[in-house]
């Protein structure tokens, strides 16, 4: 049979974030330390740990099928490849980030000055789209020191919570583009390949519709059922089963977790009690 190969960052919060979803989505890996490739036991594939700068190319030749990776490093090194999936995780930024002490404030104001960063391709169709120029200074690394040592004026690099660039002493400016883990596939798959990531494709929609939703149980007076009913979108229609105790039945729905409060506000000022609220695993649609 054959073996699906997938790439994923090999250590950091994406490593972390793509494994956990794998066994999300039902696949068991065997992945012991410091190992650069690993199988699963329970779904013909196989794990390939690598360095996320390397994936692009790893998926244009076709050494992997797919890859889990951000899809910032897609948009430096990979825009020919094809993202099949958003993951919802592992959320970032690209942004240019100055000195807090340097005067610039905008983009505009570093008109002609030097910018460090490991995203030159990024920078360059941002700058160009713009109409700035800046020098650019390609760094592998750690990007945040180059103003604090004089080699630059302000860097270009990925922000997560922000707590880096406090740390460096440094203020955002700019935000190029916004990102998150991307299930990406190589041009060179197989036809039984993409059957395979068709399948994993299909489990991952599950997953990422529960994560979006939260199941709720209530009880509610059968004079105030349509008020209520008309609350609750469903998948379909909410369920609605009688109680023991005669005139009260239970409701059973689904509420986006983005709506949850001010539904449950809604749900409260319209008679329902003993509300429960559960998290979903999977939504099978």
């Amino acid at each position: 049979m054959s073996k699906l190969k997938i790439a994923v960052q090999k250590s950091g919060r994406l490593h972390d974030d793509s494994m956990k979803i794998l066994k999300e989505i039902g696949i068991s890996v065997d992945n012991g330390k410091d190992q650069l490739k690993a199988s699963a036991r329970n779904f013909p594939l196989e794990v390939f740990y690598l360095r996320n700068g390397d994936i692009p190319q790893y998926l244009r030749d076709g050494v992997v099928d797919a890859a889990i990776i951000g899809e910032n490093v897609l948009i430096e090194k990979g825009n020919d490849l094809t993202i099949v999936e958003r993951l919802g995780f592992s959320k970032c930024k690209v942004s240019i980030a100055v000195p807090k002490s340097s005067k610039a404030n905008s983009l505009k104001d570093l008109e002609g000055k030097r910018i460090a960063t490991s995203y030159p391709n990024t920078v360059n169709q941002f700058l160009e789209k713009e109409h700035i120029k800046a020098n650019l200074h390609i760094i592998n690394g750690s990007v945040e020191i180059a103003p604090n040592i004089g080699l630059a004026d302000g860097i270009c690099d990925i922000v997560s919570s922000g707590s880096t660039l406090f740390k460096n002493g440094l203020k955002e400016v700019e935000v190029l583009l916004k990102s998150e883990a991307v299930l990406a596939t190589s041009p060179k798959i197989s036809t039984d390949n993409q059957a395979l990531i068709d399948k994993i494709q299909f489990r991952l929609k599950s997953v990422l519709k529960g994560r979006e939703n939260k199941y709720v149980l209530l009880n509610a007076p059968n004079d105030k059922l349509e008020q209520i009913i008309d609350i609750l979108p469903g998948m379909k229609s909410p369920t609605v089963l009688p109680l023991a105790q005669e005139g009260w039945s239970s409701i059973h729905s689904v509420i986006n977790k983005n709506d949850f409060w001010n539904v449950i506000d809604e749900l409260k000022a319209n008679g329902a009690e003993g509300i429960l609220v559960c998290p979903i695993e999977n939504m099978v649609l």
